[in-house]
């Protein structure tokens, strides 16, 4: 395989995605692997572009298929998957692979990849800012808030199995940071475990 995989995760108002997306701009030769989901599609998002959203049915097809390369249940009915063919697009098309993925998807997609993949774990200052940020969203009621903050907790607990940890604290001193790390691991292969740990983790 010749094409990378970058593995971005972090638990949810960490910031993953904010930097993916500052990556993508600066590396021409990222692609952006997109995920799918049987979760209905928000106003602004688009299928095929955001994830592609699937039928509940459809999904277990492509299950029962062994359609992806990893898949799960992150909240109770929502399920979220990699699809094995979407890796190979991105491949065929000559592209490093950019994962934005939550915290178990990315331990196995790191596990089926071991010796091709850089994961970084993006951390926040602290589990109150990464609490408060959730809280400061307004977009979930008070029991799917406290369970997305209870599954956070559990998954800031994580990050010592990610090859580097990303301190994102100031936003522009992170995103340096990121491109840094990232350069480095489609240059030279690999960076070295701990190498960037945001001066200051």
């Amino acid at each position: 395989m010749k094409g990378k995989l970058l593995i971005v995760t972090a638990p949810s108002g960490a910031g993953k995605t904010t930097i993916v997306r500052h990556l993508l701009k600066t590396f021409d030769n990222l692609g952006f692997s997109v995920s799918a989901t049987n979760r209905p599609p928000r106003d602004y998002e688009e299928d095929g572009r955001h994830y592609y959203f699937l039928s509940t049915e459809a999904f277990f097809t492509k299950v029962e298929n062994q359609a992806f390369l990893e898949w799960e249940e992150v909240y109770e009915g929502r399920y979220y998957g990699t699809l094995k063919s979407e890796v190979d697009r991105l491949l065929n098309e000559g592209k490093h692979i950019v994962f934005d993925i939550e915290v178990k998807g990315a331990t196995n997609i790191k596990k089926a990849y071991p010796d091709n993949s850089l994961a970084i774990f993006v951390k926040p200052p602290s589990p109150e800012v990464l609490f408060q940020r959730l809280r400061d969203r307004n977009t979930e009621t008070e029991d799917s808030l406290n369970r997305r903050i209870a599954r956070a907790a559990m998954e800031l607990k994580c990050e010592n199995q990610f090859d580097v940890v990303l301190l994102n604290d100031k936003l522009e001193e992170s995103l340096a940071s990121a491109e840094r790390i990232v350069g480095d691991f489609l240059e030279h292969n690999l960076v070295k475990h701990g190498d960037a740990d945001n001066e200051g983790h």
